[in-house]
């Protein structure tokens, strides 16, 4: 059995005590990632979180050796339900064509973060 590989967060982004993902065989854990910039701020507005997710995502996904075509399932997290159709067609545009991951989208009361708008994790097979 492979040790457990773990992604640290960005350095210099203030983040609580996890990884930002995990590998264990062919899988990767991603962590909820909210939409931060690349000076761990968050964007102002629904669109630019979601761009900002993204990015963060398919940083995550480049350091194990992946692209968002390999992710299998993903969670996604709204503050606002009126944000949902907004969501899916960043979401279509992001992660498409299709085939799509596999998706469950939740609308929370709140993210730990009150400015956080949306998160997403996700669940990547990579190659052994």
């Amino acid at each position: 059995m492979s040790p457990i590989k773990h992604f640290a967060p960005p350095s210099g982004i203030k983040s609580p005590p996890l990884s930002f993902a995990a590998r264990t065989g062919d899988l990767l854990f991603i962590s909820g990632i909210p939409g931060f910039d690349e000076n761990g701020e968050l964007a102002e507005g629904f669109e630019a979180q979601f761009g900002f997710v993204v990015a963060n995502i398919k940083r995550v996904l480049g350091e194990a050796g992946a692209t968002l075509r390999d992710l299998v399932k993903v969670n996604v997290l709204l503050t606002r339900a009126s944000d949902v159709a907004a969501m899916n067609a960043l979401y279509a545009s992001a992660f498409g064509p299709a085939p799509y991951p596999a998706r469950t989208t939740c609308v929370v009361a709140a993210l730990p973060n009150p400015k956080m708008l949306i998160e997403i994790e996700g669940v990547a097979q990579l190659k052994p």
